[in-house]
């Protein structure tokens, strides 16, 4: 009986563990999963996409094309979180260069940080580099417009159901004379029922 019971005793408990412990499954990084309705991958790729295409799209890339006979430099500067919750711009930054780059229709121009670690490498090269392919300093390639953001939210909650509204601004600017050229917005709303999330 006692041998019964500790064999009983033992097939509950690996239930237990194996009920307990943690499951892994990999997924297609472009798959679309939303938990909770928050700001996710999903959002940051497909907004990024598009209003880069949009911005691609409109007059003042070919204007400046005509007008000086090369495809305008871009950086992207700083995108504010100005929303409810937390997101990382630093990956919707990285999407937005992504699709500029893979765009072939403008030069693109390295954000100021990554600048920064290029021009002490710059330095130490003037140091200990050979003559020959020592890379010299005053050869950067000037940015002509820089595009700026903000994320913004506004949420309704009635109990357990919200309705997440997102709005993400974007323009681009003029270097030279601050002249706005392109002005973007793309908007995403979710209704999310039985949320944990809070405003």
């Amino acid at each position: 009986m006692k041998i019964k019971n500790n064999f009983l005793f033992i097939a509950l408990a690996t239930l237990f563990l194996s009920a307990c412990s943690t499951s892994v499954e990999r997924l297609d990084s472009q798959k679309e999963v939303d938990l909770s309705g928050a700001w996710n991958d999903t959002d940051s790729q497909l907004v990024a996409r598009e209003m880069i295409e949009d911005s691609l799209s409109r007059a003042w890339i070919s204007n400046f094309v005509k007008a000086e006979g090369k495809d305008p430099a871009v950086i992207v500067g700083k995108v504010r979180n100005l929303s409810h919750e937390h997101i990382n711009t630093n990956t919707f930054i990285a999407d937005m260069e992504r699709e500029l780059i893979n765009s072939g229709e403008v030069q693109f121009v390295a954000a100021a940080g990554a600048r920064e670690e290029i021009r002490e490498e710059r330095g130490d090269q003037d140091l200990n580099a050979s003559e020959e392919t020592r890379k010299e300093m005053g050869q950067e390639y000037g940015a002509d417009y820089m595009m700026q953001g903000q994320i913004n939210t506004i949420i309704d909650v009635d109990g357990t159901t919200q309705v997440r509204f997102y709005q993400v601004n974007l323009e681009l600017v003029s270097i030279k004379d601050n002249r706005k050229v392109w002005v973007g917005q793309k908007k995403i709303k979710k209704l999310v029922k039985n949320s944990k999330l809070r405003e």
